[in-house]
């Protein structure tokens, strides 16, 4: 079968200033006002392009080629064949991923001197040679074969019992909506608590330098996961100890088999991954939602 790639990118500053000033001259206002200026907005918005169309030019003429950028990604129909080319930043990589099913993924990162990636871990001229490593696995020229290493890095998944999923590579969140208290019980390794809290975070390894980090600092240090190790780690936040809701259990971690049980006791929470809250489950009262290690995994270059 023909192989594809699909090219992910997101809208750049620009795009999103111009949509909103519908002018160069108001944008320019606009930044200015807050100490910044358009030439530099510019000077993002051409190396983010640029990338683009190096990545797009790199591309062998016998693959088909496709673009889609993060807001259409759940309309996306990805193909098993594809090899998807992620121009941006770490969260863009993250956005993609939970859309993929083993698909081999390459992050590129269009500013190396001003981005720091984990994720978007090539220049454009490094993705260049990977394609070319892809598309020719015999090598050229009497070469010797190109190594492509892909790490498969673990997700976290989250279940609800009408079916519906959410995956996430960095950690997923459940709580309420805005600041009010999150309840439910809790269940996980035989023992159940009922609590209300601000929420808990449920953080694979690749996610264990942000959220869960700083949580994990606060709380003296905790061990967190490997990126590709089969375990998340799990905190409830600012558990409120009551007659009627315990402290007991608010941190812990999961291995391959393992589940956090969640049964919500109160009218509305959310649960989304990656930051996206725009993206997210909602669960009512009486719903329970499974959180443990995905099925699939992120296989990135």
């Amino acid at each position: 079968m023909r192989t594809r790639a699909v090219l992910v990118h997101r809208r750049t500053e620009l795009d999103e200033l111009l949509d909103r000033h519908a002018t160069r001259g108001q944008a320019e206002f606009f930044l200015r006002t807050r100490g910044r200026t358009l030439a530099d907005v510019e000077a993002r918005h051409e190396a983010a392009a640029s990338a683009r169309r190096a990545v797009a030019a790199s591309v062998p003429s016998d693959w088909a080629l496709a673009e889609v950028e993060r807001a259409d990604l759940d309309r996306f129909l990805f193909a098993p064949e594809d090899v998807v080319l992620v121009v941006g930043q770490d969260g863009l990589v993250a956005n993609a991923a939970k859309y993929l099913d083993r698909q081999l993924v390459i992050g590129v990162n269009p500013e190396p001197e001003a981005i720091l990636g984990v994720l978007v871990r090539h220049d454009v001229d490094g993705v260049a040679d990977i394609i070319a490593g892809l598309a020719d696995p015999q090598g050229r020229a009497g070469d010797p074969p190109p190594v492509v290493r892909c790490d498969e890095l673990t997700m976290a998944r989250a279940r609800l019992d009408d079916g519906q999923e959410l995956r996430a590579v960095n950690e997923l969140f459940l709580g309420h909506v805005s600041h009010q208290s999150a309840r439910y019980v809790l269940a996980v390794g035989g023992g159940a608590e009922r609590q209300s809290s601000s929420g808990l975070i449920v953080s694979t390894g690749t996610g264990a330098t942000g959220w869960s980090a700083s949580i994990a600092h606060d709380r003296g240090g905790r061990r967190l996961p490997a990126p590709t190790e089969q375990a998340l780690a799990w905190f409830v936040r600012e558990a409120w100890p009551s007659p009627a809701t315990g402290v007991t259990m608010t941190e812990g971690t999961l291995g391959e088999d393992g589940e956090l049980v969640v049964t919500v006791q109160s009218d509305r929470l959310v649960v989304f991954g990656d930051g996206m809250e725009s993206d997210r489950l909602e669960v009512s009262w009486g719903q329970e939602v499974r959180i443990g290690v995905a099925e699939r995994r992120l296989r990135l270059v």
